[in-house]
């Protein structure tokens, strides 16, 4: 896969968990089902935090600025924002080319960071286990302290 593949997937899928979140704060307006949030709010949340590691990931790989890594990273936050944020990357040609697994002449290459990068690239099965252990310590941390709103002074 790609990393502009993986980009694009991931950032459909957050925006599919958006609607998610959404259809189940409009369940639980409407027909008082609060299990709805719990379900889309737990998915959106581990796909938000896949998706931020993927956009961070193919933003190395990808050599973007800081500009255009923190559109991808931000796009997250902002419901359906992904799609123009891979839209745009992918027209500005930011998202082509092939994984980076082995070293180049490029001075850049030589970075400890870029040498622990193309070892992630080269290990797909492991790396990916590694992330996604990462990602699910992650998310049951954020889980275990609950939603913010509930943190929010009663009116």
């Amino acid at each position: 896969m790609s990393p502009h593949l993986l980009f694009r997937t991931m950032a459909i899928a957050e925006a599919v968990s958006w609607t998610l979140l959404i259809g189940g704060m409009v369940l639980r307006a409407r027909a008082e089902l609060d299990i709805a949030v719990t379900i889309g709010g737990g998915i959106h949340g581990f796909v938000f935090l896949a998706y931020a590691v993927t956009a961070v990931l193919v933003s190395k790989n990808q050599r973007l600025g800081p500009w255009p890594t923190s559109v991808a990273v931000i796009s997250a936050v902002i419901p359906y924002a992904t799609i123009p944020a891979d839209q745009w990357l992918t027209r500005t040609g930011r998202l082509t080319g092939p994984w980076r697994r082995h070293r180049t002449d490029d001075p850049k290459d030589a970075h400890w960071h870029d040498r622990l990068f193309r070892t992630v690239i080269r290990n797909p099965v492991a790396s990916c286990l590694i992330l996604l252990l990462g990602v699910v310590v992650a998310y049951l941390v954020l889980l275990s302290l609950g939603s913010p709103l509930d943190r929010l002074p009663n009116r």
